[in-house]
């Protein structure tokens, strides 16, 4: 059980988060979506990251170019030479992230490992910066979550991954399940295939092992109130006007 707050998580709940800096309008993972969240009055962003042939730490969700950019190709692959000419929606540069980090100070920045390549140049960043307060690291993978947690020691906040949450709607409903120490927070989807993961119930087993809980990808005002009242600690969005007017019409905008 964590025994303290982490100092990431130090800000008045619940956490409002840009998902990729507001994807709404398909300039996502941008630093001019960044700016525009900033702008808004967020400082809770998710982002995502991936290695280049090279080593470098690109902020960018797909394997691949080819979807969002003007270019293609896998950013694996490519050494960033070839990646920062790619333009997202033909105008917007990919940023890496350490100039996300350097650019937004202020900035709290929840980061998915998407390739194995990426952990370790990501966590060596985090300590060459000192970013530990700001930076929490997350995965699908728990593995790949908990080798950040070796890599990076305490400081390193880390999120479940898919494992790790399935463990914890388990214990949920009094089964027991092995669950990783050293997360501070479980980030889930409000549900999967079907099946709902975010309940009261899960809500509660989160807090009494003093983690909180960060619903992605939450568009509607209806549902985000609707986990507002649950309890949850923070919500991921697209829409980050939408979210914004949710919490300051509940009062809950900090």
């Amino acid at each position: 059980m964590t025994s303290e707050r982490h100092p990431y998580l130090e800000h008045p709940a619940p956490l409002a988060f840009a998902h990729r800096g507001g994807a709404a309008d398909g300039i996502e993972n941008t630093a001019a979506a960044f700016r525009r969240a900033a702008d808004a009055g967020y400082r809770y962003f998710e982002t995502d990251v991936h290695a280049s042939a090279d080593g470098r730490l690109v902020a960018f969700h797909d394997a691949t170019l080819d979807r969002l950019t003007d270019a293609g190709g896998r950013l694996a692959e490519l050494p960033w030479s070839e990646i920062r000419r790619a333009r997202v929606a033909g105008r917007e540069p990919l940023p890496l992230f350490e100039e996300l980090l350097e650019a937004f100070p202020e900035a709290r920045w929840n980061v998915d490992i998407k390739a194995e390549a990426a952990l370790g140049p990501l966590v060596e960043l985090i300590r060459a910066t000192d970013s530990f307060d700001r930076v929490c690291v997350g995965s699908f993978s728990e593995a790949r979550a908990a080798r950040a947690h070796r890599l990076g020691g305490p400081r390193l906040a880390t999120s479940y991954g898919v494992r790790g949450v399935i463990g914890l709607r388990l214990r949920s409903y009094g089964i027991p399940a092995a669950l990783r120490a050293g997360a501070v927070c479980a980030q889930v989807p409000e549900s999967q295939g079907g099946i709902r993961v975010v309940d009261r119930r899960f809500v509660r087993e989160a807090h009494a092992r003093g983690l909180q809980v960060h619903v992605w990808t939450v568009n509607e005002p209806e549902r985000m109130a609707a986990l507002l009242d649950l309890g949850v600690d923070g919500i991921m969005t697209d829409h980050i006007e939408t979210l914004r007017t949710v919490l300051n019409e509940r009062g809950a905008w900090a």
